[in-house]
């Protein structure tokens, strides 16, 4: 076996015992199945959602929710890393607001959006935005912080100052923390995302998971959990693909 294979079935172990767990707990009688209904159960969930093709829409919009909203959070946090990073004096005047705003509940943002901006897709998205928007920022703004002074100076040696510097030194300097920051910015922008679909949706993961509270169905509750686990770590596993490439061509 290679060494990838070895790799992929030492990460298969704990879903299976999980799986196992959970089988045997569903069945010993501790709960009922209203409670904790056994995998079979959940699986039949999945073929119900899929045969009235409601599956795919809430997997598509849910998706789409959290990349738009990903997009526009990161990028708002490279600008503002970049500035804070750049300029002692923006890092001074941002950085205490900033930090203080982070630690703000995504449930805190609910009513205020909706209040704002209404019912429609774009609290949603700005929702994730905020969600996606911290780890970023976070990272940036403490990379370049860290970022040698020496190599600074070599840039301005250069005639590299202000975006030069910050494009063609800094940024390329802390890639590694900026890509790792990225990857936690989409692993919270799904974090956020029930948080989001909690403003009137009628689709998505996020309005799966309440209706089927709502409704008492506790094995699609458990599917919406699962399926959101799954995207999450296949959007991971994309993103780092592209970080693994990126750090790659770099050497």
């Amino acid at each position: 076996m290679t060494l990838r294979g070895r790799t992929i079935a030492a990460g298969a172990v704990l879903p299976l015992a999980l799986l196992v767990v959970w089988q045997v707990t569903a069945t010993a009688g501790l709960y009922s199945t209203a409670q904790l209904p056994p995998p079979g159960e959940v699986v039949a969930a999945l073929g119900e959602l899929l045969r009235r093709g409601e599956l795919w829409h809430h997997l598509a919009i849910s998706t789409q929710r959290v990349l738009i909203g990903f997009a526009a959070g990161s990028v708002l946090a490279l600008a503002l890393g970049g500035l804070v990073g750049l300029s002692r004096t923006a890092s001074a005047v941002l950085s205490p607001t900033v930090q203080a705003i982070r630690a703000v509940p995504s449930l805190a943002w609910v009513p205020l959006l909706l209040l704002w901006l209404g019912i429609g897709e774009t609290p949603k998205i700005v929702l994730v935005a905020i969600g996606a928007f911290f780890p970023v920022y976070t990272t940036v703004s403490a990379a370049l912080a860290h970022i040698d002074p020496h190599l600074i100076e070599v840039g301005r040696a250069y005639g590299r100052s202000g975006l030069p510097l910050l494009g063609t030194v800094l940024f390329p300097a802390a890639t590694p923390a900026i890509l790792s920051g990225l990857r936690l910015g989409l692993a919270q922008g799904w974090l956020f995302l029930v948080a989001a679909e909690l403003i009137a949706s009628s689709m998505g993961l996020g309005f799966l998971l309440i209706d089927s509270q709502n409704t008492g169905r506790t094995d699609v509750m458990l599917l919406a959990i699962i399926l959101l686990a799954l995207l999450g770590k296949v959007s991971d596993t994309v993103l780092g693909a592209g970080e693994h490439r990126l750090l790659a061509a770099r050497r």
